[in-house]
């Protein structure tokens, strides 16, 4: 069971990228899945969810209108369109899976991702 993220990289302010997190091992096609992000000395943090339909998103205040998150067709792949990139929206940024709704605290995601960094120049 693994999820792996990928697309993150170095950009500068006002630029655009594309994070994916696809899933082998298992089918997480009824499944909620969600982007975390964890910056460095801050805790783990909620970015962005999408439930197993992929009818209900969600976002967290601070990247609502700037990014969006959306399902494969397969539904076992997730994406993070990020724009308007800020410095302040580096982070490593970790997929996660969990067979519940979507839910605010990482604490509440069973299956996580290696995380991919995601660094913002000003």
């Amino acid at each position: 069971v693994q999820l792996q993220a990928s697309g993150g990289g170095l950009v500068q302010a006002g630029a655009s990228l594309r994070l994916s997190c696809a899933a082998t091992g298992r089918t997480f096609r009824n499944y909620s899945m969600g982007w975390f992000r964890q910056a460095p000395g801050k805790e783990r943090e909620f970015v962005a969810a999408i439930t197993w339909s992929g009818d209900a998103t969600y976002y967290a205040d601070s990247v609502k209108g700037r990014f969006t998150i959306s399902r494969g067709n397969a539904k076992n792949t997730v994406y993070l369109q990020m724009n308007s990139l800020k410095p302040e929206d580096t982070a490593v940024y970790y997929c996660a899976a969990d067979p519940d709704l979507p839910n605010l605290s990482s604490s509440r995601w069973d299956y996580w991702g290696q995380g991919t960094w995601v660094t913002v120049s000003s």
